[in-house]
């Protein structure tokens, strides 16, 4: 009996049936908002490297959340910018700051919203690092117990969840200490665990107003050539209480995406980062691509690399083109 040739268009041509079997797909579901919220701001103000996105006043913050909260995506991540930096943070775990202000009012209008805090103090310190700086150099001990109070501070603002992106060693074990301590066993943290030293980062800069004041991040932030080592970040967050863990970038990344996915039990999700946004809506607005097939592309791309949620600056985009379907 003769064997007829494969043909795997068979399962192509059709519209429907390629929907039907398509082995990933991308929900709304899937989707956290990053938002910026500015304190002493009037209104919003647009982010020049970011086409479309903006830093919000804590009422336009608020209505931010509403709009989020109404398209179906179950969570944002919240960065704060205060109006008065120093070399100590003190407004990042102040009771008055900005971010615990907005988790505040965002939970009384929004309470069926995911709210995740990024628990970092590069927006706070006045050099722009994401630790205490002594003599040029980030202190990594006194950086961490600065950050397990600033978690706190969330916690206690009404936080869902906590997420530091610090990179300090040691960060998530003084977080879960603490929150612990105080009551707060419940309360999960994502751990930036996998975050590297990258060139995608730089709009985000403009967006939370927190570049280094000297020199740079890769003294704290992982290597771009170095894939095993997301292991040992990974293995070393988890064991110190991480219940969730994120890998920054998303795009060129995927690998790491699927080796830890792969490697750990632990949900694992990825951060469509600002350089990645902002090359699509250059290109986009240019009339090269296609922006709603190329984020549609880009995002599926981190779905089946291993992602089980993404932070994605067209969560909202997403949400309203597709209703969630990936066509």
């Amino acid at each position: 009996m003769s064997v007829s040739p494969l043909r795997l268009r068979r399962l192509r041509e059709n519209p429907r049936l390629r929907k039907l079997v398509s082995e990933h797909k991308l929900f709304t579901q899937d989707l956290v908002q990053p938002v910026f919220v500015k304190e002493g701001l009037e209104g919003r103000a647009a982010i020049a490297s970011m086409p479309g996105q903006f830093q919000f006043s804590e009422t336009e913050a608020v209505k931010e959340a509403q709009k989020i909260e109404s398209l179906g995506i179950p969570a944002l991540i919240l960065f704060g910018i205060p109006a008065k930096k120093d070399t100590r943070g003190l407004e990042a775990f102040s009771k008055k700051g900005i971010i615990q202000r907005a988790v505040a009012k965002i939970k009384k209008n929004c309470p069926k919203l995911l709210v995740i805090t990024d628990v970092c103090l590069c927006e706070y310190l006045s050099h722009g690092h994401c630790g205490h700086v002594r003599r040029g150099r980030v202190l990594n001990d006194a950086s961490v117990a600065t950050l397990a109070r600033v978690a706190l501070s969330h916690a206690e603002a009404g936080a869902d969840v906590v997420a530091p992106s610090d990179m300090m060693d040691g960060r998530v074990l003084a977080i879960r200490r603490l929150l612990d301590k105080r009551g707060f066993e419940h309360l999960p943290v994502i751990s930036y665990a996998v975050k590297y030293a990258s060139a995608f980062y730089s709009p985000f800069r403009d967006a939370a107003e927190n570049a280094p004041g000297f020199g740079d991040r890769s003294g704290y932030q992982m290597n771009p050539a170095n894939a095993r080592e997301a292991f040992r970040e990974t293995e070393a967050d988890l064991a110190e209480g991480a219940d969730l863990v994120l890998v920054k970038p998303a795009l060129g990344y995927g690998d790491i995406i699927h080796r830890v996915k792969e490697k750990f039990s632990c949900p694992v999700g990825c951060y469509s980062v600002s350089g990645e946004y902002a090359m699509i809506k250059a290109a986009a607005e240019r009339g090269w691509i296609d922006e709603k097939k190329v984020v549609f592309e880009t995002h599926l791309s981190m779905k089946r690399a291993g992602a089980g949620f993404i932070v994605s600056y067209w969560a909202k985009d997403i949400a309203r083109w597709g209703k969630g379907g990936s066509s």
